[in-house]
């Protein structure tokens, strides 16, 4: 059995701590608390191990990419890894081989359906509209939290929330560009509470991103094809087709039922972790390099926060 490090003892290392626990894996968990770590004996620690997972604020994980690929570790990186373009600039530069950037709604349901879809017969890809939000703005521990630290999250909402999204669509899609509009309506730290995104597909087509941390619990997604749709709302995702659907008086209607999916966005969230843990861990005891396309993707997802 390999040795496992991680970096940070969050609310999410929490959760990668649940599943290595599941899974019987044994790690050491280093907590930073002093901007000179590096010369502390419990950093020391972490080069010890075969692979180390960084669950910090994201404006730390290129200072421990750098530190941990000097070792040759197994890295296994939050997403997004860096958040300027200085940061990309550098990271770029860093042998990517042994780094997995945690995109993990690529283990999404919703991207199970879409590695699938030539099966429904759709056709060209023509638009997509996503909308999640919630109040997390309003609660009394945000003012404090590091997702209001514009510091430590520069982009707030857009960078926590949005890449994930911008993420899915890129490795289905292929983003060609995209536009924003960060907005801070609760004015608290100068963070970015909402933000509105336009993305222009490789094909030219638009899909359109709001997310917020000052909505009313929301989290619904459509992305409509020449001959059909998937739709996700609340507990449901529906797959529906054809587009030549019609009543009896030869009317267009709501195209038929293909597929319907029981849905829930903490429990889809928990094992799509899980399996992107499963991903990088399975590739740590095969000795095997990460895929360079899938590597790439992770990349230019980040490129595209700026």
């Amino acid at each position: 059995m390999f040795k496992i490090g991680l970096i940070g003892n969050g609310t999410h290392s929490k959760r990668i701590q649940k599943i290595l626990k599941k899974k019987k894996f044994n790690y050491y968990i280093y907590k930073p608390n002093n901007p000179n770590y590096y010369n502390k004996k419990d950093f020391i620690k972490l080069l010890d191990c075969q692979a180390v997972f960084i669950l910090t604020p994201n404006n730390t994980h290129l200072k421990y990419i750098h530190e941990l690929s000097k070792k040759n570790l197994y890295i296994f990186c939050e997403k997004p890894p860096v958040s300027s373009l200085e940061g990309y600039n550098n990271l770029i530069k860093v042998n990517q081989n042994k780094i997995y950037y945690n995109f993990n709604f690529r283990f999404s349901k919703l991207s199970e359906i879409f590695s699938s879809i030539k099966k429904y017969n759709f056709g060209n890809f023509l638009y997509g509209s996503l909308i999640i939000g919630h109040g997390l703005a309003f609660k009394k521990g945000f003012k404090d939290s590091w997702r209001s630290n514009k510091k430590k999250i520069p982009n707030g909402v857009f960078e926590i929330v949005g890449i994930h999204w911008i993420d899915f669509i890129n490795y289905h899609l292929n983003i060609k560009g995209l536009t924003k509009v960060n907005n801070s309506h609760k004015k608290i730290n100068n963070s970015i509470d909402s933000s509105y995104i336009t993305i222009r597909t490789k094909n030219n087509k638009i899909i359109n991103i709001f997310c917020s941390y000052v909505s009313p619990l929301i989290d619904e997604k459509i992305f409509i094809f020449e001959n059909g749709y998937i739709c996700q709302k609340s507990e449901n995702i529906e797959i529906r087709g054809p587009t030549m659907s019609f009543d009896k008086n030869n009317m267009f209607k709501k195209p038929p039922l293909i597929k319907r999916f029981k849905y829930n966005d903490r429990k889809d969230y928990d094992l799509g972790l899980e399996k992107s843990v499963d991903y990088f861990l399975n590739r740590v005891k095969k000795k095997k390099f990460f895929k360079k396309k899938e590597t790439k993707k992770s990349l230019e997802s980040n490129y595209f926060l700026f």
